[in-house]
């Protein structure tokens, strides 16, 4: 949990420096986060140094990548930002300690979700197109509110060193989505 609280200042750092950078640069940070995640899988029974260098990375570029649309909500519905801040805390907490807490074997319910984020990610570039209803923000938050308590269950069952940074840029990922799903959300209460 130290490793996802490392990479979710790194992140805000990131979101507080590029506030003020247009949109477009999001892409190209998006881009480079990317490459980030596919180096951590790379380099992650070579060299833990090098894996947690590529996580921080990861979460500070994530925070640059996502700061114009932070920024954006921030200045239209400020209050949507920290209701979504407050609830991303709260069901990480809850789904989190549930995950922690659940014995049984979640594998088959990890399967479902898997294709279910397949399903709501293609749903997510055709609403780039269209306009999406609210539903989708709803069924992301309880995909990605199961995935914490899969994950969460992955990092209790975990007892090996070099499987941490994956598990925290999972947790950092599920975390990031969360919010988003809960911007998207409150942000449509607002208008």
């Amino acid at each position: 949990m130290g490793l996802v609280a490392v990479t979710a200042a790194l992140f805000t750092l990131g979101a507080y420096l590029a506030r003020t950078l247009p949109g477009g640069w999001g892409v190209v940070f998006w881009i480079a986060s990317l490459g980030c995640l596919l180096a951590i899988n790379r380099t992650l029974r070579q060299s833990t140094q090098l894996t947690l260098g590529w996580l921080f990375g990861f979460g500070l570029l994530v925070g640059l990548a996502t700061a114009p649309t932070i920024a954006s909500y921030a200045n239209a519905a400020p209050q949507a930002v920290w209701e979504a801040g407050g609830a991303t805390a709260l069901v990480v907490a809850g789904f989190g300690a549930a995950g922690d807490a659940t014995r049984g074997d979640l594998s088959a319910l990890a399967r479902v979700l898997w294709w279910a984020l397949i399903a709501l990610l293609g749903f997510g570039v055709l609403g780039s197109f269209v306009s999406v209803p609210a539903g989708y923000a709803l069924g992301g938050l309880v995909l990605v509110a199961g995935l914490v308590l899969i994950d969460f269950q992955r990092l209790r069952g975990s007892s090996q060193l070099d499987s941490a940074p994956l598990l925290a840029a999972s947790i950092f990922l599920d975390i990031l989505n969360l919010f988003q799903f809960f911007r998207t959300l409150f942000g449509r209460t607002r208008r």
